[in-house]
């Protein structure tokens, strides 16, 4: 009988083990990573498609069933590569793909709002935002009270449309003013109710400042958060926004103290995570970087 047993003992794990794989996959499949592990990541979390900008920009069908294969099902736009909004809405449409937010040139902020909000309404955004200000170098505290302008009109505007307008931190903002940084004064120049914060992990760091002590100082401006991890060796304590991109490395695999960031941001009260990765090695760094929030306890 022992014999007898011990067959039906293991048939019965192989089961449990083949059930808990399709279960598995078809968590993936929803692009539900918010694995609920105690003191672990709970996301969402979704993928900044200018990740994959050099597979969009050659077979942009072909890439977004990529995206969708990794297990992901939410994005955040950078643009539409050659398509118009309506045509790119289907493209995501039919890959399963949906898009949270989307970042926008400065420029189009400032001299064409109105478009800004219709694509926005087109791609039926939650937040719409900008990345970059262009400006001469240093950045200097005239550039940014005029961000701050072109950020609060932009945030009125797409208010009214039920839209989130946000800016992505990218290190240039962290050069002293007066005791703290222009970041501190974009911070307290922007209004709260129309203006909100993504941080951009390694550009903060690259810039010489935590991330942790940023989350706790400013809490729930911060809505958004771009996930990123620096090669070993990177030099930081520089405000160029600007590094080799090679220096992105797969989630874990770098230097950024990422539980604690992932943990201050969920205390502050971080409401979407993006996976940016600006890497060649792009495509195989995203699955190893799913596979580390599965995973990380914080």
């Amino acid at each position: 009988m022992n014999h007898v047993r011990h067959a039906l003992m293991s048939s019965r794990s192989v089961v449990l083990v083949v059930c808990a794989l399709l279960c598995s996959t078809v968590t993936r499949a929803q692009g539900q990573h918010e694995v609920d592990q105690g003191n672990g990541f709970k996301g969402p979390v979704g993928l900044q498609l200018y990740s994959m900008r050099g597979q969009l920009a050659k077979d942009i069908p072909g890439t977004l069933g990529r995206v969708h294969d990794f297990g992901i099902t939410y994005v955040e736009l950078a643009g539409t590569y050659g398509m118009s909004p309506e045509e790119f809405k289907g493209q995501l449409d039919a890959a399963g793909l949906t898009p949270v937010s989307g970042h926008f040139s400065y420029e189009q902020l400032r001299d064409h709002l109105g478009d800004v909000v219709r694509e926005a309404k087109t791609f039926a955004l939650r937040y719409a935002g900008c990345a970059w200000i262009p400006r001469h170098e240093p950045f200097d505290e005239e550039a940014c009270r005029e961000a701050a302008s072109v950020f609060n009109r932009a945030g009125a505007a797409l208010a009214a449309e039920g839209v989130k307008f946000f800016y992505h931190t990218h290190g240039y903002e962290f050069r002293p003013l007066k005791g703290g940084t222009m970041f501190d004064l974009l911070m307290s120049e922007t209004n709260p109710d129309s203006v909100c914060f993504e941080m951009d992990i390694f550009w903060v760091v690259h810039a010489g400042q935590d991330p942790v002590k940023l989350f706790e100082r400013y809490g729930s401006r911060f809505a958004l958060m771009h996930l990123k991890d620096m090669r070993k060796g990177t030099p930081t304590g520089l405000f160029t926004g600007s590094s080799d991109v090679n220096n992105d490395v797969s989630l874990g695999a770098g230097t950024i103290n990422l539980p604690s960031a992932l943990k201050a941001a969920r205390t502050a009260g971080v409401k979407w995570y993006f996976i940016e990765d600006e890497s060649p090695a792009s495509a195989d760094q995203i699955p190893k970087s799913l596979q580390y929030l599965e995973h990380v306890k914080f």
